[in-house]
């Protein structure tokens, strides 16, 4: 199929699980990438009986049948509401919608089930009401089929990043900071080929587990309780030694690493030292900006060839001053000059649903959208399963 121009609907809700993000996306071919333009983003929190039913669904331990059926068609409601009141809001006319779904599972590693070893992964939103609701063809589910070629099905945001962000002169990181923490190295004149890409860690989701059990809110606002705290270094020493941190890239991470079970070890960590909530909530930020700057340093900092690095951010992570100025002291040594995806026409909250967009995109004109050197794959794939209208 002959790429066309399109307008494309990015749905995205991550692992922070605090709701839906909607970029509406201009995507039309390029002589050497597609180009991409947003048109406008809106964001919609889930209602707070919806987020306590991901929550407890994800990574969950003991569960029903019914809950993940009910749960999985409960998200494709709000997923098609969203979609509507967007395209409504801005009087555009979609063509296309490529929606991620929530995350509920994500084992990127073989493990032994049933009489055989293999990897899993499950991103629950009945695709079906989203494209009656909207009359569009929906792409869904993209990370299957990147697992099925050898892959770890994550990170996928990679080839918005490089159609983006890449620059002859200059390296670029582009660093996410959502429930986990994910970045995207693109040396100076790179190709798609030549990125590095993985997750480096915990981005919010250990400091919200925090800020839920110790003060009852869902997010340290700005980082000021942060701020208010001293790091435990005995601690975030012991923490980082987690064998995630070591582990050489591709690698992805999820709840199952870094979940409530985590976030309270390192809780309880925190208390032998310091009863004080705002110290813990200043160590959890640490971990997140110092997991980071390891990731950086250890896999990446001597692929970029010497040349300034321009250390761009996106996600919740961004709007947390505490945390961004841990990464900014953290990263100058290095020659990297840090600033927000905002700074380059892109909001933080809407990157990655731009980035489902564009490999919407991809799936629907049959161009693969996985970027193997960031996801492990043995070969480039087809991403998505099409649910038409």
């Amino acid at each position: 199929m002959k790429p066309k121009a399109m307008t494309v609907a990015g749905v995205m809700s991550g692992t922070s699980a605090d709701g839906i993000d909607v970029a509406l996306v201009r995507i039309a071919p390029g002589r050497m990438r597609p180009r991409v333009v947003l048109v406008a983003h809106e964001a919609f929190p889930y209602p707070a009986v919806l987020r306590k039913a991901v929550l407890a669904a994800m990574n969950a331990a003991s569960t029903s049948t019914a809950e993940l059926a009910r749960l999985n068609w409960r998200l494709g409601i709000a997923y098609a509401e969203a979609v509507r009141a967007t395209a409504e809001r801005h009087s555009v006319q979609v063509d296309l919608v490529g929606c991620h779904g929530q995350t509920l599972y994500h084992q990127a590693r073989p493990v032994w089930y049933a009489g055989r070893s293999f990897g899993c992964t499950w991103q629950a939103g009945e695709a079906a009401l989203i494209a009656a609701a909207v009359g569009v063809p929906v792409v869904s589910n993209f990370r299957p089929a990147d697992i099925a070629a050898g892959g770890q099905g994550a990170p996928l945001v990679p080839l918005l990043d490089w159609a983006l962000f890449a620059y002859a002169r200059r390296g670029r990181v582009l660093q996410n900071i959502g429930g986990i923490a994910n970045l995207t190295a693109i040396p100076a004149g790179g190709r798609a080929e030549d990125l590095i890409a993985f997750d480096t860690g915990p981005g919010n989701m250990v400091m919200d587990a925090l800020m839920e059990a110790l003060l009852q809110k869902p997010y340290d606002r700005n980082g000021a309780a942060a701020a208010r705290g001293a790091v435990i270094e005995p601690v975030l020493k012991a923490m980082l030694r987690n064998r995630f941190f070591a582990r050489q890239p591709p690698r992805t991470a999820g709840r199952e690493q870094f979940g409530r079970e985590y976030a309270m070890r390192l809780l309880a960590a925190c208390r032998k030292h310091s009863r004080r909530p705002e110290d813990a909530l200043a160590t959890a930020t640490a971990l997140t900006a110092k997991s980071i700057a390891a990731s950086y340093e250890r896999y990446v900092h001597r692929r970029m060839h010497r040349v300034p690095v321009d250390f761009i951010v996106s996600g919740g992570g961004a709007r947390n001053a505490t945390l961004m100025a841990m990464l900014a002291r953290l990263l100058e040594p290095m020659g990297c000059e840090l600033a927000t995806s905002d700074d380059y026409g892109m909001p933080v909250a809407a990157k990655e649903a731009v980035a489902f967009a564009l490999l919407a995109w991809q799936t629907w004109h049959q161009l693969p959208g996985n970027v193997p050197a960031a996801t492990g794959a043995q070969r480039a794939a087809i991403l998505g399963q099409v649910t038409y209208a």
